[in-house]
């Protein structure tokens, strides 16, 4: 009876902490900067872009930049960043994205709420926008 109660609390211990780190991301995985309010999140290393990747960037500034932060490293007190492994690829594609940005998106990954609907774009300036954040991530090792 006694290695059934701590089977089971070993077991419910182990569905917490990996429910913890499904549900807040891994800090230590990306350097952290000052914790101010509005201070970037992350260190960014800025890629050469081209083409559509700088028009994204327009975009992004003019519609994305007041919460993810300047080159998407976050904004603390005010959303996540986007170059984070959370982010990727194989973890949210494209898809995820321009949904998140047409339709808003649940907070479950960060503590900061949800997203709202991005008014004001047209469906190029969001393939734009992936495209950059996309630029941002190859060049911070996010693939």
């Amino acid at each position: 009876m006694k290695f059934k109660i701590a089977l089971a609390v070993a077991l419910i211990a182990v569905a917490v902490i990996a429910y913890n780190n499904l549900r807040m991301p891994n800090h230590d995985t990306m350097p952290m900067t000052a914790a101010a309010s509005g201070a970037p999140m992350v260190e960014v290393k800025l890629p050469v872009l081209t083409g559509n990747e700088i028009l994204g960037e327009t975009a992004y500034n003019a519609k994305c930049a007041s919460c993810h932060g300047t080159n998407a490293a976050g904004k603390e007190g005010d959303g996540p960043p986007l170059i984070h492994k959370i982010y990727e690829p194989s973890h949210h594609g494209d898809f995820a994205i321009q949904s998140a940005i047409e339709n808003g998106a649940s907070g479950h990954h960060w503590p900061f709420g949800n997203m709202a609907p991005v008014e004001g774009l047209t469906q190029g300036e969001i393939k734009n926008i992936i495209e950059y954040i996309r630029a941002l991530q190859r060049g911070n090792g996010i693939q």
